[in-house]
């Protein structure tokens, strides 16, 4: 039946029924019966154990209709995108020729950034970036000492920022590199880079972000990574030229290396009821930094 409240079962595999052909959409995250108009739907909003899912009329971006897919952090692919240069299967320890292309966000001392694999641009190498981390258990590359010059690791109810200064022509950053951004949907869904994969234990244990961004240049960096209904507007991808303060208003200062409790900011490119888009004249300012507090200091990392 193809009608809004239809609660769904399951049956045995036909191949080629019209009443199991299902489309997972990356862009909106939702999940289409194909060539129906109707996606899956949380029935009433509710996540009640034994609440049967129903199908609706296809509304994008509405909570009902978002659907994530992911992998349990204990049993990663090698890899995760067709296309994809490195691996995600990184195991433990470090290697300064590691593949690996999953990034962990757990504290202000023990998290990743993606940067080139070699000596490139960050824009001709994106695709092909990889981890590097603060720690050497979880086998990526290592930050070298000195790289960092400050750090502000805030955690809000809806997502997880770090932000700073650094020396990056210490991970194969050129030397002036403006730098560019990555995420979890580049330019045809399978990332940027290809295959990247962002895990923390900042909200649960071995939880995977699915919704993600990071700018780095040679000399600056941030990455969000967000949990929860509002993730796709809180990690925005589509404003890849603005850069870090833009995107994610934040203490950049170098000499302070902190974390902190915070309010979320307002999402990128929202002002009100209206979006403004990349390239259109004139450009609206940054949001102002959200508040922060209960701040705990340390010398380095």
């Amino acid at each position: 039946v193809n009608a809004d409240g239809t609660k769904l079962q399951i049956w045995q595999c036909y191949a080629g029924s019209a009443n199991q052909a299902w489309y997972y959409n990356f862009w909106d995250n939702s999940l289409s019966w194909t060539n129906k108009g109707k996606c899956l739907d949380l029935t009433d909003w509710s996540l009640a154990n034994g609440n049967r899912v129903q199908i609706w009329s296809c509304n994008p971006g509405h909570p009902n209709q978002f659907w994530n897919v992911g992998y349990m952090a204990s049993n990663l692919p090698a890899q995760s995108q067709n296309g994809q240069t490195g691996t995600n299967n990184c195991g433990t320890g470090s290697s300064a020729s590691s593949q690996c292309q999953t990034l962990w966000l757990n504290s202000y001392d023990d998290f990743c950034l993606f940067g080139p694999p070699r000596n490139a641009v960050i824009g001709d190498i994106e695709r092909e970036a990889v981890a590097y981390c603060t720690k050497g258990t979880h086998g990526t590359r290592v930050f070298p000492p000195g790289t960092f010059k400050g750090v502000h690791w805030v955690k809000t109810p809806d997502y997880v920022q770090i932000t700073g200064q650094g020396d990056f022509t210490k991970i194969n950053i050129p030397n002036g590199d403006s730098g560019g951004e990555l995420d979890n949907h580049g330019a045809d869904g399978n990332g940027n880079p290809i295959g990247g994969l962002i895990y923390g234990n900042v909200f649960g244990t071995n939880q995977q972000f699915h919704e993600w961004t990071e700018f780095i240049s040679y000399n600056e960096f941030c990455i969000r990574a967000c949990i929860g209904p509002n993730a796709p507007i809180n990690c925005n991808h589509i404003y890849d030229v603005m850069g870090c303060y833009w995107n994610m208003p934040a203490n950049y200062n170098t000499g302070v290396f902190e974390s902190c409790q915070g309010d979320d900011s307002l999402p990128m490119g929202l002002y009100g009821t209206s979006r403004w888009y990349q390239g259109v004249s004139p450009t609206p300012a940054a949001h102002p930094v959200p508040a922060s507090s209960n701040c705990v200091t340390t010398a380095t990392i």
